[in-house]
Parts: C-alpha cells; structure tokens; sequence
C-alpha cells in the first residue's frame, strides 16, 4: 500500500547533506558559458549530453553560451542499480549525427573512474569532429582509474557517492536543484 508520508521521509533520509548549492552551480555554469564562448569564438558547436544524468547540466549550460549550438544525446551506463561503477561502459543511445563538421564539446556530470569518458571520447574521435573538448560538473579525481582529465571542470569534489541537479541513486534525486552526499548507510 502507497505511504506518501513514508516515502518522502524514506527520500529525505537519502540525502546526506548539501555539498554545492544551487547558487554556486548557477554562479559555475555562468562562468563556463563565457568560457566557451571565448573558445569558440562565434564558430558553431555541437553540445553532447550524456544522459542520463547530464541532462540537467546541458539544459542549463546551452542557455549560458551565446555561440551557435546544436544538441545531441547519448546514452553510456557503467553504474546501472549501484553506488559503484561496475567497470563496463555499455553505450545504449548513440548520436544521429555525422559530427565530422562540428566542435564538438562533450557534457557530462560527473568523471568518477574515468572509464566511461574514456570510452566515449576515443568513440567520437574516431568520426573526425573538428575539435572535441569535455566539460564536467564534477570530477572526482580520487576514483580514477583510466588517465582522462576533462578540458573543463566546474567542480571537484572528494570520493563522496553524490546525487541532485541529475545525479541518481536508482534514478530517484535527479530533481534536486543541488549536489547533495548520498546517505550511504540506508543501503
């Protein structure tokens, strides 16, 4: 039987504490739009969400740039139902577009092992894009397991799982406005 009272308290328990604010993400992506703009310089560019959990993110970082710019999606897992990568990157949306006559700037929330960004950015460098950069909310630098370094990080952040503004933890907390710490010991 539905418990609208115990399912917000059960939700509300997952949530550990606030480590970025709304605020500050706002103040970071309003920085990194001019950032890039700079960078390309009126030259058109080609916004790739990797979905799911960048979805927030490029919402909100399309908005802050002023140069030309078209979307695209993919999809990588590598985390399915778990607080840990499980080491194998599957792609299950790939892009619809010939991206050889694009700069192409690859959005992503978070770079944890590295595996996935990896995967996906020897993947596209092999369709000839003009140019291909990574910008990241988060790095978690701490997990890295594969050398990659984003052209872009907005913040980084210690070994915390972290779930808000798209993050998830069994697809719940996307909705958060923040990046909050998960509150592991409900596992």
């Amino acid at each position: 039987m539905y418990n609208r009272e115990a399912n917000i308290e059960k939700y509300n328990n997952g949530i550990k504490r606030v480590i970025i604010t709304e605020e500050e993400i706002k103040e970071a992506i309003a920085k990194a739009g001019k950032e890039i703009d700079a960078m390309y310089d009126g030259r058109p560019i080609l916004l790739v969400s990797i979905l799911k959990g960048a979805f927030v993110f490029m919402a909100d970082l399309c908005r802050a740039v002023s140069v030309p710019c078209e979307i695209g999606f993919m999809c990588a897992k590598s985390y399915y139902a778990g607080t840990s990568s499980s080491g194998v990157v599957k792609i299950t949306m790939d892009l619809d577009q010939d991206i050889s006559q694009y700069h192409v700037v690859i959005v992503e929330d978070i770079i944890d092992t590295g595996r996935t960004l990896n995967d996906v950015v020897n993947m596209l460098k092999q369709r000839n894009p003009l140019s291909l950069k990574v910008v990241t909310l988060l790095d978690k630098p701490d997990r890295r397991i594969v050398d990659f370094k984003a052209d872009m990080s907005l913040f980084t952040i210690p070994d915390y799982f972290v779930i808000g503004y798209g993050l998830d933890y069994a697809e719940e907390y996307r909705n958060l406005p923040y990046i909050a710490e998960f509150n592991t010991d409900m596992l």
